[in-house]
């Protein structure tokens, strides 16, 4: 993933509004540390900051059409870039990288090209033929993308808050599969598949439709001219899957040919957590090259503020999710690789939290799978993207590819229901899609582990520390005084108290309030979801484990010294410091 920023018709174009853009564009620097672009043409800025994955040597932004009157700065990957130049034999394009495809599509087609695109992105496109431009979002928002406005006129468009917050009199975040466009100066909707009306589908459930869809998701983002490998962390069923199909797979690609056949896999937790064992135990079975890192709750608490600074939000269970996440990058970072497959979307599309369990009849379990699809690039996107480009890391996302998405939801809902009597547990279609007596993909117990949260599965005693810092930073009188200081979004706990301060003197502007979600959740559900069961409106809390009477460990039957859910504190600075452990200390890469 890069870092894009621009600035489109401010009415200067003086030297000192150039400087203020790359100074602008160096707090992207992260996203993109292997080279800086900027692009004027009067006063539109088009700036980057690339991670180089595709075309490394030749592929540096801003990309153009062959007379470089069609300009654009790209975020993404664009995994049929070479079907898509086919198509345009006519075209020279000047690099490899697979970006370049998308300035001669609008040559060639228009604005309605964007639906053309087979992956993910966030681009900004100048027309110096009449000076208008074009910005568009990927569809289920992998890529992270914002738009403001200043009082001259300009619109402002960043990868990241940081990128404009400070310059626009009001932004927002730019909403996935939306297009915008200054010949209407509006938003309009590229992305309309089937399942976004929220009908309820009827095709009947095939395993092999559904594996063999996910196995070409797979293997597309396989695409890749830099060493890589895949995270076993969060919920192993979905990550271990992924890294199954990738090294069933890998032998044979050019990635291989490049890098080796042998995967590289890594994992994050505390030392005994419920991920390791199983994240280990997969790395044997499908014989990766496996790196273990461990964190302490003080590591994590360390590295709060950066977290919330780099994530840009104050969502309590994001934050929690993230921070492990954002450390194990680092480490991965090191090692020399620059990109990741990962599981996220899986939960979402197959209603595999916890909370599921309680979903009345097929026609709720779709419309909550809808809204959670619909809202993943507030949550699980966001911090994919931003926990690992923080970083110069990207992440990709298999489940959350449009075809995959478009299969999956258009299976009768009533065979994703959690029924216990039937043996049905979450996720069950996936699964059992995924259940190969004769090549198996992964251990039978693997395959079948209830679901673990990411924040969940990395230790369970990570939660509870963070709760007991925030009560130490955190008084009663402040959480009295709480929807005066905090009225919008007022927070409910001491942990959603201490992060929504932080993150308000990184981003102070209401503006920057507004982009993030609010509202009452149990166990990562939304709002709506909460009717299921009368009895989780005493018992808010994101963590898997609040889902009482589903999850194995839940609150109710974990630590049973712990009062309200907090630990002691002091148990935190009595733990090893982070490190990493495993087969491999170093990433060793075939030349």
């Amino acid at each position: 993933m890069c870092g894009i920023l621009a600035l489109l018709g401010c009415s200067d174009d003086s030297q000192a509004k150039r400087v203020r853009v790359l100074e602008l564009s160096r707090r992207l620097k992260h996203r993109g540390p292997d080279w800086s672009g900027l692009y004027q043409y009067g006063d539109f800025y088009l700036a980057h900051q690339r991670l180089a994955i595709i075309d490394p040597a030749s592929g540096d932004q801003p990309l153009f059409n062959e007379d470089k009157k069609i300009v654009v700065t790209v975020n993404g990957e664009i995994y049929n870039h070479e079907q898509l130049r086919k198509r345009m034999p006519n075209h020279k394009f000047r690099t490899g990288s697979d970006c370049d495809v998308i300035a001669h599509l609008y040559e060639e087609y228009g604005e309605n090209f964007v639906d053309m695109l087979d992956g993910v992105f966030s681009f900004v496109l100048l027309d110096t033929r009449d000076n208008t431009f074009l910005a568009a979002r990927d569809a289920i928002g992998i890529t992270p993308l914002y738009i403001g406005w200043g009082l001259d006129g300009s619109v402002w468009i960043s990868s990241e808050l940081k990128g404009l917050n400070d310059d626009c009199e009001h932004f927002e975040e730019f909403p996935p599969g939306h297009l915008y466009s200054s010949k209407n100066c509006g938003l309009r909707r590229w992305y309309n598949p089937a399942w976004f009306s929220e009908a309820i589908p009827s095709t009947p459930y095939d395993p092999l439709v559904l594996r063999r869809a996910f196995e070409n998701s797979v293997i597309k983002r396989l695409m890749t001219d830099v060493p890589f490998g895949v995270l076993l962390s969060g919920g192993l069923d979905s990550s271990s899957l992924v890294a199954s199909v990738t090294a069933r797979y890998l032998a044979g690609t050019k990635a291989a040919k490049q890098w080796g056949a042998q995967l590289h896999s890594f994992c994050v937790g505390l030392q005994g957590s419920p991920d390791l064992k199983a994240a280990k135990e997969v790395a044997d079975f499908l014989g990766t090259v496996h790196h273990e890192f461990h964190f302490t709750v003080q590591d994590g608490i360390d590295a709060i503020e950066d977290v919330i600074y780099h994530i840009e939000t104050y969502d309590v269970t994001t934050i929690r999710a993230s921070t492990p996440m954002f450390l194990m990058s680092r480490k991965i970072k090191s090692l020399g690789v620059k990109m990741v497959i990962s599981g996220e979307g899986a939960d979402e599309i197959f209603g595999g939290y916890l909370y599921f369990h309680k979903a009345p009849n097929k026609e709720e379990f779709h419309k909550e799978t809808c809204r959670k699809i619909k809202a993943l690039h507030l949550y699980d996107c966001l911090r994919a993207n931003k926990a690992t480009s923080a970083w110069g890391l990207e992440a990709r996302v298999p489940f959350l590819d449009k075809e995959f998405i478009n299969v999956a939801m258009s299976i009768d809902p009533e065979l994703k229901m959690i029924k216990n009597d039937q043996g049905r547990i979450e996720k069950w279609v996936l699964r059992k899609a995924f259940d190969d007596e004769e090549q198996p993909y992964l251990p039978k117990h693997i395959l079948y582990r209830q679901k673990e949260q990411f924040s969940d599965g990395v230790g369970y005693s990570w939660i509870d520390g963070l709760k007991a810092h925030a009560e130490q930073h955190v008084t009663d009188r402040m959480m009295l005084n709480a929807a005066h200081i905090f009225p919008h979004n007022t927070p409910t706990t001491k942990e959603g108290y201490y992060y929504r301060m932080i993150f308000e003197r990184f981003f102070p502007q209401n503006s920057a309030t507004l982009t993030v979600p609010g509202g009452p959740s149990i166990a990562c559900s939304t709002a709506k979801a909460i009717e299921w069961d009368a009895s989780w409106s005493n018992n808010l809390d994101p963590s898997g484990r609040a889902a009482i009477g589903v999850h194995n460990s839940a609150y109710e039957n974990h630590l049973s010294g712990v009062a309200n859910g907090n630990l002691n504190a002091t148990i935190i600075n009595n733990v090893p410091r982070m490190v990493g452990v495993g087969s491999a200390a170093e990433l060793t890469i075939r030349s």
